[in-house]
């Protein structure tokens, strides 16, 4: 139930902009002001009423979400060069589960505002939610170091920093950031990211390297199939106790599919560093074809039998889309 509050919260926000919008123009802290003020009254109305007991008088937190975020675009078509505008829009479109919108936003927004600390550190955040690996890319990288340096203190930017450097490997880096982070957290929080330094420290010291190949995959396509350009084959290591998130993942064009070379799965592709491939002993590997070419599971969806191996495996491990 706390997410309800939260869209309410969104959907006041939203539809706040689109309200206050002259107001924008006179004085930007009155604008943000006062997107602020509606959003929190949205949420603590919606904590206070509680949803009614008749059908009929249920109100929709998703439904008014998405009527705001519809205002907010027209708003938007009239007037783009609105960044404050551009990041409720990605927020709302987050909350809304629609990642690759919502990053478009925010890269919109960033384009307007390429200073402002919370919108990149933001804009960083919806790029990776959108990647199919949930990687930050070389532009959240930036992103994020560019927030650190403008605003040193900033902790959301220092703990995904550390997590996009450690996804390159790069863990004596990833250590000096979340050491200087540490002493600004609560205790609670301290103690977990002290944790995730020491696993940095050990990566760092001696464990295999981030590129060093743990899996070895070749993947076969049915000869003749017709498919979209955008179509992707992703190959996917997860652990063998069942968990949905991959612990490693490649995404391929059909084209690199179908020449039939090797693939290798090391520490560089795996999406968590809390979780990396070489922390398991044994993996569930499979290949899925994606005609939308995107992570998303449908049924139309070629999929290979997964095999469990254990790590790590120098064989090659032979998957076929059927």
């Amino acid at each position: 139930m706390t997410g309800l509050p939260i869209m309410a919260a969104l959907a006041g926000a939203a539809l706040a902009a689109v309200v206050l919008w002259p107001l924008r123009r006179q004085s930007r802290s009155g604008f943000i002001a006062g997107c602020l003020s509606l959003a929190i009254a949205s949420s603590c109305l919606y904590l206070l009423v509680g949803q009614p007991d008749t059908a009929q008088q249920r109100s929709d937190p998703t439904a008014d979400l998405q009527r705001g975020v519809q205002a907010l675009q027209r708003s938007l078509q009239r007037d783009p060069a609105q960044p404050e505008g551009l990041m409720l829009l990605g927020r709302a479109l987050t909350e809304l589960g629609q990642p690759a919108q919502a990053s478009a936003a925010f890269d919109r927004a960033v384009a307007l505002s390429p200073d402002e600390p919370l919108l990149l550190v933001e804009a960083a955040q919806a790029r990776a939610q959108a990647a199919p690996d949930r990687r930050f890319d070389d532009t959240a990288l930036a992103w994020l170091e560019q927030a650190r340096q403008r605003e040193p203190s900033a902790e959301r930017a220092g703990w995904l920093l550390g997590i996009a450097l450690r996804q390159r490997g790069r863990n004596a880096e990833a250590v000096q950031v979340w050491s200087e982070l540490l002493p600004r957290l609560q205790p609670d929080a301290a103690q977990a990211l002290q944790v995730q330094i020491e696993r940095a420290r050990e990566a760092d010291q001696g464990s295999a390297p981030a590129g060093a190949a743990l899996l070895q995959v070749r993947v076969r396509l049915p000869s003749g199939l017709q498919l979209p350009d955008q179509a992707r084959v992703f190959v996917l290591a997860r652990a063998s106790d069942g968990s949905p998130m991959p612990v490693a993942v490649r995404r391929l064009t059909v084209a690199e599919a179908r020449a039939g070379g090797l693939i290798t799965l090391s520490d560089a592709d795996s999406p968590m560093p809390a979780a990396p491939l070489s922390s398991q002993t044994r993996v569930k590997v499979l290949a899925r074809l994606s005609r939308e070419g995107d992570a998303n599971r449908r049924a139309h969806d070629l999929e290979s039998e997964a095999i469990a191996v254990g790590l790590p495996h120098r064989q090659i491990i032979e998957l076929t889309l059927r």
